[in-house]
């Protein structure tokens, strides 16, 4: 791919005066990039080969804040340190940034083992899972977000009032819209391209100010990893521009949610599509079809992954293009499963679930370890559903709130088998805090209506 480094190509730039500074970054349980900025010079005289942080990363919530309750990391322990151990085959360049390579970090504890409810680490196991079975986890991620003109800077000022997306209608494929954007698209998409992401595209969406950047499909960590980058970047590269974007899954009720679809398709080690079977329904092959059948039993119980914020599940609305009901169909948007590439070698099952507020590396380990438990109970795949699922009654539906999806995390006999009893438990204990937190904080919309007419 583009743009991405090996050690002695890192030791040369920083000869060359090109490189001064190495971002060292592992990942948070909401998918931010955490670390520190080494001198470059330290970095590749041996400070590649592993540095230290708190293990707080792992149990604070959005806000920071030191969360109460994990088993892994409290007071009573005394918040000690994690390995961040440097994986060199993710250093790259940061293109956007003056001087800057980055690198991704796997986190392991005083033992040198993984530390088995960080995110990379969550999948990497599942996607061993999957090797042993002699597969290769491929994926893609789509991911949408909102352009604003105002500056994250303004923004805190105003008390995030005032927003003003940098179109006034929407641009779904439209290109004179999205000719007036490209000053920060064509950025994101050179300087993403320049970090060793291989860009296909970028598109408005479809609202006002909405837009999609799309990356090739590539193995389950590497997607994960790009994901997390392309995230981090846009952020940057915006900001940078005086303007700001948001990845939350409904930043307005009023307006489509933000989506980050994710499209599935399992390999054998030869380079064969295990998904296809020219003689199947749909061109779906046996395995294909345990594996939506596995995704479709657990699909309630893996949504804490794929929706884990209160907000998230605003998203779920009746006639955006966001799914309501966890079922499948072929090429049909109204499902949260939906068939793609029928009659191909390029056959797969795109999971519409997934909103851009998503964590990559949970959303994929989730959905691959439903999916592998339907391979290896080769469960049966229900009836195909056909029209329109918003208007379908008595079918599966996604739960309503993180309430619902939390409960049903914390019971899945699936997941606990799959990620470990102390994952579940941490994650769980995760969406209860998100719940508490969402629970006791008075909103605008509350004052709005009730403090003249209660």
């Amino acid at each position: 791919m583009p743009g991405t480094m090996t050690l002695d190509a890192l030791k040369e730039a920083v000869a060359r005066g090109e490189i001064d500074t190495v971002l060292v970054a592992t990942i948070d349980m909401q998918g931010r990039l955490m670390g520190k900025r080494f001198h470059a010079a330290f970095f590749v005289n041996g400070g590649w080969e592993e540095t230290h942080c708190c293990n707080y990363l792992l149990a604070v919530d959005m806000e920071m804040t030191t969360v109460q309750g994990y088993k892994s990391s409290n007071w009573q322990t005394g918040y000690g340190d994690y390995v961040m151990k440097p994986d060199m085959t993710t250093l790259r360049p940061m293109p956007w940034l003056e001087g800057h390579a980055m690198v991704l970090c796997d986190l392991l504890d005083h033992h040198h083992e993984p530390v088995a409810h960080s995110p990379r680490q969550i999948l990497k196991r599942q996607v061993a899972r999957a090797a042993a079975m002699g597969l290769d986890a491929m994926m893609a991620t789509e991911l949408e977000f909102y352009l604003f003109e105002n500056s994250y800077e303004s923004l805190r000022d105003s008390n995030y009032t005032g927003l003003r997306a940098v179109s006034a209608y929407n641009e779904d494929y439209h290109i004179f819209q999205t000719t007036k954007e490209e000053d920060v698209m064509r950025a994101v998409r050179n300087g993403l391209y320049g970090a060793g992401i291989p860009i296909e595209n970028s598109k408005g969406e479809a609202d006002a100010g909405q837009e999609e950047v799309n990356y090739r499909y590539s193995d389950a960590l590497d997607t994960a990893d790009n994901h997390s980058i392309v995230k981090h970047g846009i952020k940057e590269i915006a900001w940078s521009k005086g303007k700001s974007v948001t990845f939350m899954a409904k930043y307005d009720h009023r307006k489509a949610g933000s989506s980050s679809h994710c499209h599935q398709s399992l390999w054998t080690k030869d380079g064969k599509p295990a998904f296809y079977d020219p003689q199947g329904d749909h061109g779906m092959s046996d395995m294909m079809k345990h594996y939506v059948a596995g995704q479709l039993a657990h699909a309630r119980d893996i949504t804490v992954f794929l929706a884990p914020y209160v907000n998230s599940y605003k998203r779920f609305t009746v006639g955006m293009f966001a799914p309501t009901k966890a079922v499948w169909s072929a090429d049909n948007r109204t499902a949260g499963f939906r068939v793609c590439g029928e009659h191909s070698k390029a056959i797969r099952v795109e999971c519409r679930i997934p909103g851009s507020d998503v964590n990559p590396y949970l959303t994929c380990a989730a959905l691959l370890a439903a999916g592998l438990d339907g391979i290896e109970k080769k469960m049966v795949l229900e009836p195909e559903m056909k029209g329109d699922m918003y208007a379908a009654g008595g079918i599966r539906e996604i739960p309503h709130n993180l309430r619902e999806a939390a409960d049903l995390l914390n019971k899945s006999t699936m997941l606990r088998a799959a990620f470990g009893d102390d994952v579940i438990d941490h994650y769980h204990h995760a969406a209860q805090w998100e719940i508490s937190e969402t629970d006791r904080v008075v909103t605008d919309f509350e004052i709005q209506r009730l403090l003249e007419r209660a």
